[in-house]
């Protein structure tokens, strides 16, 4: 059990819309850009002129050109998160970050994100892909509460498109950047905890989705497809047989990867449009920044008696599930 007291989102400016991509001449229509992935629209932390002209190929410009260092999102993200579990930067003991894409190998992110807020506490990253926050917060529950500090800030920065190789039609209608945030706590109780915590891993197949240290992202479309929709399936129906019955609303939030998977994962466990919250429509997949930020812009929605489920998968292969619940 970790009790949540706070949480936050950031999304750049940029939007990257359907009919941008399909100015790309690249491959892909609006029409066809909707069937496939479901998606509108994503943010981006790059110029839009530099990815039309540029295509990214050259990742060493993107990140010159980038709007925003990992630091800076995650700043934003955070100084949200703080702002509504009612505490300063100085209260946070222990940043934790984790990001598919980095801007650093050294130091760990999490430093730079607390540099950014100004505070020094120890920091690490934790890093398990687009699951990573799932991760976290089960790392962070299995720690016995006098090993922490009252209060650790979980820090997510996802400025994915600047790895993003805008000439591969597969990979660019999917991703948009954006950061959560969340302040938790082992000892200091909350109205908001998470539950109920499970993860697991395939490393064999480690290779299926991947970022080389230098170099563009790359997946096995349909293979990751469906480990993504069989994965989420199997931990969304875990939850709902822990949890069945007699809650004021049991809510769904699961990777923001492709909106086709996610209606396919609710059709198959019986999970009605609005109890399914998702941001992939309007932000693209964010990595695992996606499913926080769906909780953070729904943090006004949040009251006594939900179950949200929330069933995250990523590289590596890995998966991850929980149940945040709200108390009285």
């Amino acid at each position: 059990m970790l009790y949540l007291h706070g949480l936050g989102h950031f999304h750049p400016e940029n939007v990257i819309t359907n009919r941008f991509l399909e100015e790309l001449d690249i491959g892909c229509s609006e029409e066809w850009i909707l069937e496939r992935v479901g998606i509108l629209t994503r943010r981006t932390a790059l110029p839009l002129d530099y990815i039309k002209e540029t295509k990214n190929r050259d990742l060493r410009a993107a990140m010159e050109v980038c709007l925003y260092t990992n630091a800076q999102t995650g700043g934003r993200a955070a100084r949200l998160a703080l702002e509504r579990a009612g505490l300063q930067p100085g209260d946070i003991g222990m940043v934790i970050s984790g990001s598919s894409a980095p801007d650093h190998v050294t130091p760990a992110e999490a430093a730079t994100v607390a540099a950014d807020i100004g505070i020094d506490v120890p920091c690490f990253d934790l890093n398990s892909a687009c699951s990573t926050f799932g991760m976290q917060m089960k790392f962070l529950s299995d720690m016995k509460p006098e090993a922490l500090p009252p209060y650790v800030l979980v820090v997510n920065p996802e400025n994915d498109t600047r790895v993003i190789d805008y000439s591969d039609r597969s990979a660019a209608p999917l991703f948009g950047d954006g950061t959560s945030a969340a302040v938790v706590s082992a000892s200091v109780p909350s109205k908001m905890l998470f539950e109920a915590f499970f993860c697991d891993s395939n490393p064999l197949s480690w290779d299926k989705v991947r970022v080389p240290r230098v170099g563009h992202f790359a997946q096995e479309g349909s293979a990751v497809q469906g480990f993504a929709i069989r994965k989420t399936t199997q931990l969304l129906r875990e939850l709902q047989e822990l949890y069945p019955s007699g809650y004021d609303r049991f809510k769904f939030v699961g990777h923001q990867a492709n909106f086709g998977m996610l209606r396919t994962v609710c059709e198959r466990c019986e999970i009605s449009e609005e109890d399914h919250w998702y941001n992939i429509v309007d932000y693209g997949n964010a990595g695992c920044s996606g499913a926080p930020c769906t909780l953070s812009q729904h943090w006004e929605d949040l009251r006594a008696g939900d179950h949200i489920a929330v069933a995250l998968v990523g590289a590596g292969l890995t998966w991850v599930r929980t149940m945040l619940k709200i108390t009285e």
